[in-house]
């Protein structure tokens, strides 16, 4: 059944973002961007996606937009299974990180306030105040998979208080679900969607404070064709979403023995010792994967990576040389331990990490992203080379994606599976 597309009646509130004036609310709906271009594109990547003639069912975010955010104006980026951010200082690669991470937990259901700490650091800089003194900025994204290529477009105030101001959900060019403010006095935003029955769309009030798609599923039955399809793109782009784990691996903390806890792998990756007691046990083929990856990132013969208990109930990780001879964590360079910590995030998988994964969805429908800024931070030309490449293996495999900011990215460039976004201050 054609689905008409929504339409809320309610004029698009004033208020421009960044020199010429432009309103505070979504951007306008526009076509599908291609996929990612391969090698000797405007991005001078890689291979990027696969053809389009390989279905990947699994929800995973392909694009990035960035349409009024920080330096960012009217940006659209390719995400691949393995992308990398390259630029100098002040190019924008940790603002495009940090609005990735924003639209996963947005997509979570975090309040916009946990997310957005201080959100005035996110508006452009010489964006002006409308006569309401309202400053904001725009962030979006496309999810593709079994449902096709889903579009998500947020505006969010940040002046003079913080509130989600308009948000569009699309598919297939059709809007399937639409936020607005209308009364700027309330701490709510009017809201249309789909329902294609006895009438076309279903108006109501959701909260100023959260991502409204998320909502979907507690406001829509399902009992008609619409409403199913406004389920069936909520459900993919939240899934797409969720499953992203931002990664900054810190060798200060990983050389310290840690106390036994639960197994999960924090973002900063202190608890790597207590990770491997659990994952060396639980999967010896990823292990034995992790430790193969070793030998090419580590100064000297690997045989193992193995944790070792301490009388004072705390854990610690060691090489062990094959020889007889143990190396502990703490005697390798800082380089050596953030490669360790990214092989591990890479080849363990989300049951692993401490990471909010949709476990309501099959493994099979949901891939895990892997955030990574300063993903070449301290480590060699040999050891980048080898990190990329299991990213990339990893990233073929369809279950773990990367996205990565480097300053320099040209002994990346050309790499099978690996995407190449260059940006200029």
């Amino acid at each position: 059944m054609a689905v008409p597309p929504v339409s809320t009646g309610f004029p698009p509130p004033s208020g421009p973002l960044e020199p010429p004036s432009e309103p505070l609310g979504p951007p306008p709906t526009v076509p599908e961007s291609p996929r990612v271009p391969g090698r000797g594109g405007p991005f001078a990547g890689g291979t990027g996606e696969r053809s389009l003639g390989s279905l990947d069912v699994r929800a995973r975010v392909t694009e990035l937009r960035l349409s009024a955010f920080a330096g960012h104006r009217r940006a659209a980026f390719p995400l691949g299974a393995v992308t990398l951010f390259a630029g100098p200082s002040g190019s924008g690669k940790s603002t495009a990180l940090a609005a990735y991470e924003a639209l996963a937990r947005l997509g979570g259901g975090a309040p916009l306030d946990e997310v957005f700490p201080e959100p005035v650091a996110w508006v452009p800089e010489r964006a002006r105040p409308d006569a309401q003194r309202r400053r904001g900025f725009r962030i979006g994204c496309t999810a593709d998979g079994a449902g096709g290529p889903v579009r998500l477009d947020v505006a969010v105030q940040a002046e003079p208080e913080l509130r989600i101001v308009g948000e569009r959900l699309t598919a297939d060019g059709v809007v399937l679900l639409e936020t607005a403010l209308r009364d700027p006095g309330r701490r709510a935003v009017q809201a249309a969607w789909h329902t294609a029955g006895a009438s076309p769309v279903t108006r109501a009030p959701l909260p100023d404070d959260r991502l409204g798609t998320p909502l979907m599923p507690l406001r829509v039955a399902g009992k008609t064709d619409g409403q199913r399809r406004v389920l069936a793109a909520a459900e993919q782009m939240v899934v797409a979403l969720r499953s992203v784990f931002p990664c900054d691996p810190r060798p200060e903390y990983m050389r310290a023995p840690v106390p036994t806890g639960s197994g999960r792998l924090l973002p900063g990756c202190d608890n790597l010792a207590d990770v491997l007691w659990r994952t060396r046990s639980e999967c010896g083929r990823r292990h034995a994967a992790l430790v193969e990856a070793l030998r090419g990132g580590c100064a000297g013969p690997v045989a193992d990576l193995v944790p070792e208990p301490l009388a004072d109930g705390t854990v610690r990780a060691l090489l062990d040389r094959g020889d007889g001879f143990r190396t502990e964590l703490a005697r390798l360079g800082d380089g050596e331990l953030r490669y360790v910590a990214l092989a591990l995030v890479l080849l363990t998988g989300p049951g692993v990490l401490a990471v909010d994964t949709p476990g309501e969805v099959p493994d099979a429908l949901r891939t895990l992203t892997v955030l990574t800024d300063g993903f070449d931070r301290g480590l060699d030309p040999a050891q980048r080379r080898a990190l990329l490449r299991t990213a990339a293996r990893m990233g073929d495999r369809g279950h773990i994606r990367c996205v990565g900011a480097v300053s320099d990215a040209s002994w990346a460039v050309g790499t099978e599976g690996v995407t190449v976004v260059h940006l200029r201050p």
